[in-house]
């Protein structure tokens, strides 16, 4: 059985948003992303409380994908330290899951 991952990310454009969502699913990094509309993070950043306005880019991939689609973030994100999460799928629909599968393939 495919393990499977929700990857988030973020960013300060909606531009840069659908370009990290695009540029993964064109490399099969991930079948599918989904780019949020903004949400305001307040976080603590260098000493400073920081409110920013932000969109979240959603992606969907299997583990075996995920340290390329880690350093494909990192290499095309602009921030010096950006948010990728990786949570577990535990529970998906079979179809939907063999789909993700296929288009996250090498």
């Amino acid at each position: 059985m495919t393990d499977f991952l929700t990857v988030l990310t973020t960013t300060d454009a909606r531009e840069k948003a659908d370009s990290l969502a695009r540029g993964a699913v064109e490399a099969r990094l991930a079948a599918c992303a989904q780019v949020s509309a903004a949400v305001t993070s307040v976080y603590r950043w260098q000493g400073a409380i920081e409110e920013t306005r932000e969109w979240q880019v959603l992606l969907k991939t299997t583990a075996a994908r995920y340290p390329e689609l880690e350093t494909h973030l990192r290499e095309a994100h602009d921030y010096d330290e950006p948010e990728i999460i990786a949570t577990p799928v535990t529970h998906g629909s079979a179809g939907y899951l063999a789909w993700v599968e296929r288009e996250a393939t090498a």
